[in-house]
């Protein structure tokens, strides 16, 4: 690669092609249009929207959101406005973008994974599904479908046989062994694999000794996390041979490309979006100077290059 050389940040996600690897975690990004006069949202790789049920959701009561050192544990309890709403209202904005739209998914049972999937699968505008199994701040019950292993293959087979695009399974980091975790989704038929979601936390207030949350525990997120993500993300790489999609506390380039080299074929930047809303154009350029700066080609000389 010679000095004047422009790296090639293209990627390939379970067949999904997008122009550069840094695409917006689920839940911090909206549905994509709140962030428009802030990003240009034709440069990111992909957008992932706010995850989507069969029907609206008014999640949990506030308070929902509390700030901790180098992060944030939130319990909004998957509040959404329903496919259907999403399809009438937010997709055709959407639709306009050059940027391939990620629909994040989730149901309380394995029918009403498999009809939200359907759905979505049949909708034009829609390029890939993320299937989320992981996340921290539902009821109790709900989480089976993340960390047992014999669950997540059932639910993940059911939603592959029913869909034809690419199927991403987004993981909960509130496991024993997450490679246990990537090797059942791989076994049932997922494309790719995103890592990670929060990690379940609390907060108590000392004066009212109560949880800050209404919840009482919420989703932990933010740089507090990174270095727990960056090590699952390498357990995970090793473990499967599908795409691995690196998050949690992605904050700069420097931070995506840690990622790269522990395993990640692409990354999403979550709570970073909250901190300085044009965060994720700035990671893309980061990571291209540190391609050009390093000498490196293409992504696939970066993914999993850590000398571990």
């Amino acid at each position: 690669m010679t000095e004047n050389s422009t790296p090639d940040l293209r990627v390939s996600i379970g067949g999904l092609k997008l122009r550069n690897p840094v695409m917006t975690a689920s839940g911090t990004f909206g549905y994509g249009d709140e962030y428009a006069e802030f990003v240009d949202l034709n440069r990111l790789g992909a957008i992932v929207v706010k995850g989507l049920s069969l029907r609206p959701r008014q999640g949990n009561p506030p308070p929902r959101i509390v700030e901790t050192p180098a992060g944030m544990l939130n319990a909004i309890g998957l509040q959404n406005i329903g496919i259907n709403a999403f399809i009438k209202k937010k997709l055709p904005f959407l639709r306009q973008l050059r940027t391939p739209v990620i629909a994040n998914f989730f149901g309380d049972s394995i029918g009403e994974y498999v009809r939200a999937a359907e759905k979505l699968d049949n909708t034009d505008g829609i390029h890939a599904l993320e299937m989320n199994i992981s996340c921290p701040n539902k009821q109790a019950g709900w989480s089976i479908f993340g960390t047992d292993p014999k669950v997540t293959f059932k639910v993940v087979t059911e939603v592959r046989q029913a869909v034809d695009k690419p199927l991403i399974v987004k993981l909960s980091p509130n496991v024993t062994d997450i490679s246990i975790m990537a090797r059942a989704a791989e076994d049932a038929g997922a494309d790719a694999i995103s890592a990670i979601n929060t990690i379940t936390g609390m907060v108590i207030d000392i004066k009212s000794r109560k949880p800050r949350l209404a919840n009482t525990t919420g989703g932990l997120s933010g740089p507090a996390i990174r270095p727990v993500a960056v090590r699952m993300v390498w357990e995970c790489y090793r473990a499967v041979s599908i795409p691995v999609i690196g998050m949690g506390g992605i904050v700069s380039a420097e931070d995506a490309v840690e990622f790269m080299l522990a395993g990640a074929a692409a990354v999403a930047v979550g709570t970073g979006n909250f901190i300085r809303p044009g965060i994720t154009i700035d990671v893309i350029e980061g990571i291209r100077s540190y391609m050009k700066s390093s000498c490196i080609r293409s992504m696939r000389e970066l993914t999993g290059a850590a000398q571990c």
